[in-house]
């Protein structure tokens, strides 16, 4: 007699057409930062297809999907906007045509995010065909906005609709291993003023762009000397936008502004990020230096504003962690192997989940390949998509049989 992992496994076998199916559907409904709506009407009708117990969208506009009213609740979240498609000239086949070609689903957000979006759709119709969840509310949530500014949607989740899980499990592509952190991430500006003056007698004035210079260089020093986290790596800085102003082109400038990308590794906050600035602009001799931490405030689909600070703490599931210990153990009966287990390059929902929510714990598992995230010509290799949705049933099943 089969146990359940193979049948499991078996049912995943069975839907991996349909589940690529889906995923190409998604791929040909263009779905950009605050232009969702359209892709929300796609996975409803999915999930409608499926039975899920229950359906809603939040003000913001996120899915959420929900099978299961067990007292705990655990949650599976993909992120369902994309970026834009670049340049076409570096695409050999149209970014949103949803191609089903070679063992593969080809298009924009195949791996970056939808492929997790698909699987995890076709996990819960596993779940719910075997009855493998008696103790457990489980959401599953496609969540706006994200490529925007990762993790608002959730904020929105925790904060105004008080959805507060043990476990999110993250469906951002991982090539299929076990994930249990990355850094985070802040946006930050810096300004300083000057004194005009003719550029034909400069040393009447205050050049706001020398000023600024020097500013830019103690960072970049900076940048050889941040924290390292054995797990996580280094922490970095790095200048990525240099403006200024002036009253003419034959003036001395008045103003400079840059814009820093800082990624922060454990055990870096916010307030030790900024008092490495202050400290570059003391280096630099600059008193009257503005450091600001961004803010993001642009409207969801659904005409929502919702503001938040661009500031994205860094998150790290501790290695004796129970829920990577399930996880561990699920794929281990799914794929008899061990998983490899590792972290992201870049930035998730988790920023705002357990970054910001210690008490909410996240782990990553998902199809495709981090490397085709952004990419020309993106794909998921449809194995994964049915990989993944056996994975995230399995990990339902060892929850409530343990």
């Amino acid at each position: 007699m089969e146990n359940i992992y193979e049948q499991i496994r078996k049912l995943s076998f069975k839907y991996e057409n349909e589940t690529a199916d889906f995923l190409a559907k998604m791929i040909q409904t263009p779905s950009f930062s605050m232009k969702e709506k359209e892709m929300v009407a796609v996975i409803k009708n999915e999930m409608e297809k499926i039975g899920f117990d229950k359906i809603r969208i939040d003000d913001l506009g996120s899915i959420i999907g929900k099978i299961g009213n067990g007292k705990q609740i655990i949650a599976f979240d993909a992120h369902i906007d994309t970026v834009y498609p670049g340049n076409l000239e570096n695409w050999n086949f149209p970014p949103h045509a949803g191609i089903i070609k070679n063992g593969k689903v080809w298009g924009r957000g195949a791996s970056d995010q939808l492929g997790g979006m698909a699987s995890m759709v076709y996990a819960a119709k596993i779940i719910k065909e075997l009855d493998l969840n008696n103790d457990f509310t489980i959401l599953f949530t496609g969540t706006v906005m994200e490529e925007d500014c990762d993790g608002i949607a959730w904020k929105h989740l925790i904060a105004e609709d008080n959805i507060r899980p043990e476990i999110v499990v993250s469906t951002e592509p991982t090539s299929l291993n076990i994930y249990r952190g990355h850094r985070g991430r802040m946006e930050i500006s810096v300004e300083v003023k000057g004194v005009s003056c003719h550029g034909s007698a400069p040393e009447r004035g205050e050049n706001a762009i020398y000023k600024m210079a020097r500013i830019a260089l103690e960072i970049e020093k900076l940048n050889d000397h941040l924290k390292h986290d054995d797990f996580l790596g280094k922490g970095t800085i790095t200048t990525t936008i240099f403006e200024s102003d002036s009253p003419s082109q034959c003036a001395v400038a008045d103003f400079a502004r840059i814009h820093i990308d800082r990624r922060l590794t454990f055990g870096e906050t916010k307030v030790s990020a900024l008092s490495e600035i202050e400290e570059c602009c003391r280096k630099a001799r600059i008193s009257n230096a503005t450091i600001k931490v961004l803010q993001y405030n642009e409207k969801a689909y659904t005409g929502k504003s919702y503001p938040v600070e661009k500031y994205f703490p860094t998150w790290k599931l501790e290695k004796n962690s129970k829920w990577l210990k399930n996880a561990e153990i699920s794929y281990n009966n799914i794929f008899n192997k061990k998983p490899k287990i590792d972290k992201w390059t870049f930035s998730t929902n988790c920023v705002f989940i357990m970054g910001e929510h210690a008490e909410i714990k996240c782990i990553g598992m998902g199809p495709g390949d981090e490397n085709q995230a952004h990419a020309p010509n993106e794909m998921t290799r449809i194995s994964d998509l049915s990989a993944a949705a056996a994975f995230y049933a399995a990990f339902v099943a060892q929850l409530n049989n343990k």
